[in-house]
């Protein structure tokens, strides 16, 4: 190593001095180091790069003997050891200013003192070695020689960094761990080469290290002051940051203040708008918007309602219809709302999200009737949120809507009232919660009625599983000609509950089929046909009963289950029960029974599944099976399906190019935009729907409506109301008649591309498969519709 040295050291000397040359140079124009701090790293680099540069002229000239070798010699020499304390004295100012900024130490140490002192007196003895040749001499060869007290020289290079140490030892918590491994290399690095520069004589060994420690402060105070610069930016940040947090806190609490104020106007407000935005938020984000326009999203939506601060009292809390001029004034809110945020520049959706949410994509909304994407795209989206949130809110003049019927809203007013794209997404919405919704309400364990029908029982669903329901009843004190006696009634309704007001009749779809008591009179109103017997319990059984009489739930024991369009009913009490099977209007009815009475207490109401399911031929059938697939057959059987996708036909493979053609019907009791046929695109092992490694890509309702498994194709789909189409109700009326359907399925790789339309709505749609695909298969299923003569052509 030292032949390497030795070799390139005139090199080394130079690269070393022009290096500390740049960056002395480039400290003028550093920033971020403090002006005493920059000056002193600049004595260091500068004292270094003098040291090193005369250091290598010495060698040049050494043994010159002309004028200009004689007057170089001595001058280098000189320099280079009257820098070397420089350096050292340097980097002890450096050490006391660090002490000074990072340990908050506002003296200097007396052991740094000592080391300054120490740099004072060698440069007062190199001045006077120069003379008398105490350090080194130069003989007439003009050759550099050691003298005799030539080691006193290198007494400092190795104490003087050694009381450094001590120093930073003592402060090293207090000092950062990058400055403490920087003034530890530059400590150990003159003290290591003073003890090798005393046996390798020819090479300057202290010298070239005492500039490696020039150049190393003054990499380490770089990557220090800009960890401290980064640290500064992270902390900036972090108060930006902690300020807008605080500024959105205030907003938020602002908003909720002015929400709550005006919500405050109405009892069936409360809520509302918190709901709304969230609605909104999600539609927004689902839509691809980013985070910044979903937040505006939100923020407009909790807002929305603001201007009910300018419409009267009487107006909001008034149970009757509007009058004609108390429409007008109620639509002014959007107006006021816009008014009141339109001073809030830096956010203008504010007042475009107020102002424009009651327009309708047609253009027959209001204030200014806009249409399609000339509304913005925030109120169109609050227009959707709007409307969910007060279907199945409850209001002053009724009860929430049943997701059923929100949902056959959103599909019937898409691309009228709402923007098809958003209200495509409220629906997805919409179908996640209720599949993933769980039926919390719990049945009555009690009820009291006075008058008939005062209080009815949560439905119980009768199915093909066998339940039972338990419950005691005590009598009411009666009055001359009262009648004290519970009942049940056999219902159907989008919430399972009783009804009685024309409004809920109509919203829940309450169809009531009848009512039984238990001394086995009753009232059939919409049932097909009900057939009741009262049977007397034999005395055997009696006394096997009485014997079990303290195991019993309940005085009354009512067992119920359902097969089709028949429901069998036994309904024990004392010594006889009531047996009843029902005829309901069809397959695709349901039914429920309610519990009530008359001037009675019902109490102890508990409800069990059996476990035991019935089947074709365990109910006693006293009305004709009902079809309506009684026309021509044709390549595949006929089918009905009087339930979502409850059956399905066998599946077909796709080739290039099919062609189906079918017959459709509703049925009579359908009466939803969605009960028309679906159409099914699948795969499984055998063909069939819901087979051995079933995949379902695609499901397209003939009214419009598309879904699949994202994770295994997309689907694109185009929807659209040409001039055939004559309204929701019209359609619904003639697919109840009866329509011939045409589908075209077309195959390129790995996409298919399905098309039909049916009373003016136009459907293609294109589903293209992720990865790898085995054979695709395509069978027709429906809701309430019976599909018949179905031919394939391929």
């Amino acid at each position: 190593m030292f032949e390497i040295i030795e070799k390139y050291q005139l090199d080394i000397m130079l690269g070393l001095s022009s290096t500390c040359m740049a960056f002395a140079f480039l400290l003028f124009f550093t920033q971020f180091l403090e002006k005493k701090r920059r000056l002193i790293i600049f004595t260091v680099e500068s004292s270094a790069a003098i040291l090193i540069f005369f250091d290598r002229l010495s060698y040049i000239y050494s043994g010159n003997t002309t004028m200009t070798g004689y007057i170089m010699v001595r001058l280098s020499n000189f320099l280079v050891f009257a820098m070397t304390p420089v350096v050292i004295l340097g980097l002890n100012l450096y050490i006391v200013d660090l002490l000074r900024v990072e340990a908050n130490q506002k003296t200097m140490l007396k052991r740094l003192r000592f080391v300054n002192i120490a740099a004072i007196v060698q440069i007062m003895f190199v001045v006077i070695s120069h003379f008398t040749g105490w350090i080194y001499y130069i003989d007439e060869r003009n050759i550099y020689n050691r003298g005799s007290l030539f080691l006193l020289c290198y007494i400092m290079p190795v104490l003087c960094p050694l009381i450094q140490l001590t120093v930073i030892l003592e402060f090293q918590k207090a000092i950062s761990r990058l400055a403490r491994v920087s003034i530890v290399t530059c400590i150990f690095a003159p003290i290591i080469a003073g003890i090798i520069q005393i046996f390798a004589f020819g090479i300057s060994i202290v010298d070239i290290f005492m500039v490696l420690v020039a150049i190393f402060l003054y990499v380490f105070s770089y990557i220090d002051v800009n960890r401290a610069v980064i640290r500064a930016h992270k902390i900036e940040i972090g108060e930006l940051k902690d300020g807008e947090k605080r500024m959105k806190r205030l907003f938020d609490q602002t908003t909720s203040a002015l929400v709550k104020a005006i919500e405050n106007k109405d009892e069936y407000a409360q809520g509302h708008s918190q709901r709304v935005a969230d609605i909104a938020k999600e539609i927004a984000m689902r839509s691809g918007m980013d985070e910044q326009k979903c937040e505006g999203v939100y923020y407009a939506a909790l807002l929305h309602d603001i201007g009910m601060v300018g419409i009267p009292d009487s107006i909001i809390e008034k149970q009757k219809d509007l009058t004609e001029d108390e429409q007008k004034i109620l639509k002014k809110k959007p107006i006021i709302s816009g008014e009141i945020l339109a001073d809030i520049k830096e956010y203008p959706y504010l007042r475009d999200g107020v102002l424009y949410s009651n327009e309708k994509y047609d253009g027959s909304g209001y204030p200014e009737g806009l249409k399609g994407e000339e509304i913005p795209d925030v109120a169109r989206i609050i227009a959707v949120a709007d409307a969910y949130v007060s279907m199945t809110s409850n209001k002053r003049y009724r009860e929430p809507l049943p997701y059923i019927m929100v949902r056959q809203e959103f599909v019937e007013m898409s691309g009228t009232q709402f923007d098809p794209v958003y209200s495509k997404i409220m629906l997805h919405i919409m179908d996640r919660e209720n599949s993933c919704k769980k039926d919390d309400r719990v049945m009555d364990s009690e009820i009291v009625c006075r008058a008939y029908k005062e209080q009815v029982s949560l439905g119980v669903h009768i199915t093909d599983v066998v339940k039972k329901i338990y419950f005691d009843c005590d009598q009411l004190e009666l009055k001359e000609g009262e009648y004290s006696s519970p009942s049940i009634i056999l219902f159907d309704s989008y919430d399972k509950r009783f009804h009685k007001s024309i409004k809920a009749i109509n919203a829940y779809r309450y169809l009531e089929y009848g009512e039984i008591w238990p001394d086995g009179h009753y009232v059939s109103t919409a049932a097909r046909n009900m057939k009741i017997e009262v049977v007397e319990i034999p005395e055997k059984k009696k006394k096997r009963r009485a014997v079990k009489k303290e195991k019993k739930k309940g005085q009354y024991e009512i067992g119920m289950a359902k097969y089709d369009d028949h429901i069998t009913l036994e309904m024990k009490y004392m010594n006889h029960k009531v047996k009843a099977v029902i005829s309901l209007q069809d397959n695709t009815k349901e039914a429920y029974i309610g519990i009530t009475g008359e001037n009675c207490h019902i109490k102890n109401i508990i409800v069990e599944e059996t476990g035991k399911k019935i089947g074709e031929g365990d109910i006693e059938r006293i009305s004709d099976v009902i079809r309506y697939t009684d026309r021509i057959e044709s390549d595949l059987p006929n089918i009905q399906i009087d339930r979502t996708r409850s059956a399905y036909t066998e599946g077909i493979e796709l080739e290039d190019e099919v062609r189906l053609y079918f017959h459709s019907m509703s049925l009579p009791a359908a009466n939803l935009v969605w009960h028309c046929p679906y159409i099914v695109l699948f795969y499984s092992s055998d063909g069939k729907v819901g087979g051995e490694d079933y995949r379902e890509y695609a499901m397209i309702k003939i009214n419009g409506e598309v879904s699949g498994d994202e994770d295994i194709a997309e689907n694109k789909v185009f929807m659209k109301k040409n001039e055939n189409f004559k309204g929701w109700e019209k359609w619904k009326e003639e697919t109840k008649e009866g329509i011939d359907c045409f589908v075209l399925f077309e195959r390129h790789g790995n996409k298919i591309t399905t098309e039909t339309e049916n009373l003016g709505i136009a459907i293609e749609n294109t589903t293209t498969f992720h990865g790898e695909y085995d054979e695709v298969y395509v069978a027709l299923t429906g809701d309430e519709v019976a599909i018949t003569d179905i031919r394939i052509m391929k």
